[in-house]
């Protein structure tokens, strides 16, 4: 009779554990759901980029339910330190076999958090440059001006220099027009200066600077830098250009092209 009190009394002792261990998993499983929510909509309320607050919010799930599930087993008896081991060494082998992906992920988180660049820009990174089409969490996606498509890994891009052509609403045209060193810098100038005030796209802060700039081998160069607005570079750059070279040419300033000067001398032979 003290035996089957000895057995019903450990019966109840595991029962007791196994509900107890559910009611663990069950719970913290919620907490879990709950807290993986509550860090979701907060970032959401911070406006990050959605990819990475799915990231997070399941990299935080899976870690509590991991402590929840390790609590469970706790409570049933189980040796959980060398699950932990297991758990541990798996995780350092992964590391290392994923760490490329790993520094990719690392610099995709850096590039969400902190925007050097955003969808739209104009951007040279990586050793590339292009239109930002996505960024993600492992890659980043370019376009080139020829619609090519190049995918950057955020490594590459986080360990070199990022130059954001487009993050100004503003850029400087630097032009250079080279004229003969027989012609008028004034009327040169003038006409350039003439040419800026017709252009209706230049800004009128800050005035455009022109000067001349170099005294080069074959012309002097005179330097024109009007500020436009940055999604009108490409269009008031290559307008200037063409009327420039119209209005020098109705003018009659020469635009010279590289030339070099050959001296003969004559040398009289003796009769033998």
């Amino acid at each position: 009779m003290e035996n089957i009190n000895g057995y019903l009394d450990l019966g109840v002792f595991y029962l007791l554990n196994v509900v107890v261990a559910l009611l663990i998993f069950v719970v913290g499983r919620w907490l879990a759901v709950w807290l993986a929510g509550t860090l979701s909509r907060s970032l959401r309320r911070r406006r990050l980029d959605e990819t990475l607050i799915s990231f997070l919010e399941k990299i935080v799930y899976y870690a509590l339910l991991v402590v929840v599930v390790i609590a469970a087993l706790n409570r049933l008896g189980v040796q959980t330190a060398s699950l932990l081991a297991v758990f541990g060494a798996a995780g350092l082998a992964v590391a290392l076999a994923l760490k490329d992906s790993l520094g990719n992920f690392s610099s995709g988180v850096m590039l969400i958090l902190f925007r050097p660049f955003k969808v739209g820009d104009f951007v040279i990174a990586g050793g590339v440059s292009g239109s930002v089409k996505e960024i993600s969490i492992f890659h980043t996606e370019l376009a080139t001006p020829d619609n090519q498509k190049i995918v950057v890994p955020n490594s590459a891009i986080m360990g070199g220099v990022i130059t954001n052509v487009t993050a100004n609403p503003t850029r400087r045209l630097d032009l250079t027009f080279g004229v003969s060193y027989g012609d008028d810098l004034a009327k040169s100038k003038e006409i350039i200066r003439a040419a800026l005030a017709a252009e209706s796209r230049i800004l009128a802060a800050p005035e455009p600077v022109i000067a001349v700039a170099e005294l080069a081998d074959s012309s002097v160069n005179i330097v024109a830098r009007p500020w436009v607005k940055t999604d009108e570079y490409w269009d008031v750059r290559f307008a200037l250009i063409e009327k420039i070279k119209q209005d020098f040419d109705r003018a009659g300033v020469v635009i010279p092209f590289p030339q070099r000067d050959i001296h003969m001398h004559m040398v009289e032979q003796k009769a033998a």
